[in-house]
């Protein structure tokens, strides 16, 4: 036989994570995987009409006459994955991911086959998360309208060594629960798309309310940017422009769309131009309920138009992204903690996280594992540890100190590792730096997040942070204060306050201080260092009584602090921590040993 050219459906595969599970116990990794090929994977394939072309290791690449035969395999053997892994513990699961693509290959005389149509194959393998299948977009044509799909839109995606971006959807299934091909998530009623475990966002197309047409290209320009800008954000899957701007011209039941695009949030707006002035509103909605998350309006005067595209668009950004993460976090509570998510468990875990207390550190500690223990290698939780590791050395809350710091670090580290283009863990990863001591690599990093996302508060509080304590007091005035005009509602707010206050007390401006120290404390009543701050700024002013007060509360909630406790702050100033330092002294805080 010689070679020929023909169209296929190719299926690639592989175990997840396969070298951990193989180093932890070879001979037993090895039985299971022989076992599920003859009794599960194999019978299946031929079930479906599907012909191994060869195995690789832990991995097969599978032809198939149709990729409806392809998808059907796949769904049944990630299907059969799930109740196969159920009650095992996750370092003894194993999962299966797949890449599903219709296209071009070369037969070679001995059945291998070749071509850009294998590659894709594989790289689409190699996107998809542990139970999950990732279909090109001709393979998703294919099926769409033939089975019911339970998928997230995961947009136009650059594939290695592929020339041309592809899109790519997902099919979750073993990743979070077993999939019905009678309909999403078992319904049997065709036609929606099932939400994914990390929730989608949808911007429709904004309305032109003036009348005039060529304001068209302007509201179309705005949400096209904010489709761009959302994309860059790692907390959500975005929905493609595609499929979105199908709503363009037409009167919208969020709800409906919600379904339809299989997003848990909706963003729409509308533009009206009077005269010279620009009338720009917005609202984030969650689509199940559909009740406003966010609104805003903004007007202004029209100079450039695309400045003035720039500008809102990076405004709303700004602002719905915290509201975004505060609308989740809110929903976790409303859930028993058994049923969580990996996604799930790191926003309610965030909650706790941002009180600062010593209860709440402890079990944000516990959700953030089980985020990555629900979701290995996924980078779900990591950051978000780091930052427990940092309250528990800063705070004394560990046996080991020195331990928990470097602890930080590595966890920062890791979690940067496995998605270099977070925003979110380089910030984290600049915090780690920070209480370091390593300066210039924590600005270096903090700097990388904001060139992803330039108006991501959280990174612009941080490097204000970063300033404050590199002794730049009045440029971190400023980069905090945009932070907090961004989002006026930030979960890191006491982190930030903490900071600025640190660029009061270099100033020497202990009235500022002490009014933000006090707002501060009402806003984290359980954060220890807001507290002690508050004695020193009171005491800085003269006020014994109150700044003895203000160290009694500190007290109930470090029982045992000392002075040395204080060195810890990673002041790149020596005087004004020892300014700091001799106030407690002052008020009768024991010199400790730290």
């Amino acid at each position: 036989m010689v070679e020929q050219r023909k169209l296929a459906a190719i299926l690639a595969a592989d175990v997840a994570g396969f070298s951990r599970l193989a180093g932890a116990d070879e001979e037993r990794t090895l039985a299971r995987l022989r076992a599920l090929r003859s009794d599960l994977i194999d019978p299946t394939i031929a079930v479906h009409h599907g012909r191994v072309v060869k195995r690789t290791g832990d991995g097969a690449l599978v032809e198939f006459r149709s990729v409806v035969d392809a998808v059907r395999c796949a769904i049944e053997v990630q299907t059969a994955m799930v109740e196969r892994n159920a009650g095992l513990p996750p370092e003894r699961r194993i999962d299966f991911r797949i890449g599903i693509h219709l296209g071009d290959v070369v037969e070679e005389s001995d059945g291998d086959l070749m071509g850009d149509g294998v590659n894709i194959a594989a790289r689409l393998e190699g996107m998809a998360t542990p139970g999950a299948i990732c279909l090109s977009e001709d393979a998703y044509r294919q099926v769409r309208s033939r089975l019911d799909l339970k998928t997230s839109d995961l947009g136009e995606t650059k594939l290695k060594n592929i020339s041309e971006p592809m899109r790519v959807y997902a099919l979750l299934v073993g990743a979070t629960g077993p999939l019905q091909p009678s309909g999403p998530a078992g319904s049997g009623s065709g036609g929606e798309v099932a939400l994914s475990d990390k929730p989608s966002i949808a911007v429709l197309p904004f309305d032109n309310m003036s009348g005039d047409p060529e304001q068209d290209f302007f509201a179309d320009g705005m949400a096209e940017d904010l489709i761009t800008e959302l994309s860059r954000m790692p907390w959500f899957f975005v929905i493609a422009r595609n499929s979105s701007f199908t709503y363009k011209g037409r009167a919208v039941d969020i709800k409906q769309a919600g379904r339809d695009l299989g997003a848990a949030y909706v963003l729409e707006g509308s533009v009206r131009k009077s005269g010279n002035r620009l009338r720009i509103t917005a609202q984030l909605i969650d689509s199940a309920t559909g009740a406003h998350v966010w609104a805003e309006r903004y007007d202004r005067e029209i100079t450039d138009i695309f400045d003035i595209q720039d500008e809102i668009a990076h405004a709303i950004i700004a602002a719905v992204t915290p509201e975004f993460v505060s609308a989740e976090v809110r929903k976790t509570r409303r859930k028993d903690p058994g049923e969580l998510s990996a996604w799930e468990c790191v926003m309610r875990g965030r909650a706790h996280i941002w009180r600062m207390s010593r209860e709440d550190g402890l079990e944000a500690r516990r959700l953030f594992q089980q985020a990555m223990d629900l979701a290995p290698g996924s980078g779900l939780g990591a950051a978000d540890l780091a930052l427990v590791h940092l309250y528990e050395a800063f705070y004394g809350w560990s046996a080991d100190r020195s331990a928990s710091f470097k602890a930080m670090l590595a966890t920062a580290q890791s979690a940067v590792e496995v998605d270099e283009h977070d925003p979110m863990a380089l910030t984290i990863l600049a915090v780690a730096q920070l209480f370091s001591r390593e300066f210039d690599a924590a600005l270096e990093t903090v700097e990388r997040a904001l060139a992803i996302s330039p108006h991501f508060a959280a990174a612009i509080g941080m490097r204000g942070s970063l300033l404050a304590c590199a002794d730049e007091p009045d440029l971190a005035i400023a980069a905090v204060k945009q932070a907090v005009r961004l989002s006026p509602h930030d979960g890191f707010l006491p982190f930030w306050y903490m900071a600025l206050w640190w660029a009061y007390h270099a100033l020497e401006d202990y009235e500022e201080a002490a009014a933000l120290a006090r707002r501060a404390c009402r806003i984290a009543p359980g954060n220890p260092s807001l507290r002690r701050q508050l004695a020193v700024s009171l005491h800085m002013l003269g006020d014994e009584e109150a700044a003895r007060n203000a160290l009694a509360e500190y007290l109930k909630l470090m029982p045992n602090a000392t002075v040395a406790d204080a060195r810890h702050i990673p002041s790149k100033n020596l005087e004004h921590l020892e300014r700091f330092l001799d106030a407690l002294r002052a008020l009768g805080l024991p010199e400790g040993n730290g």
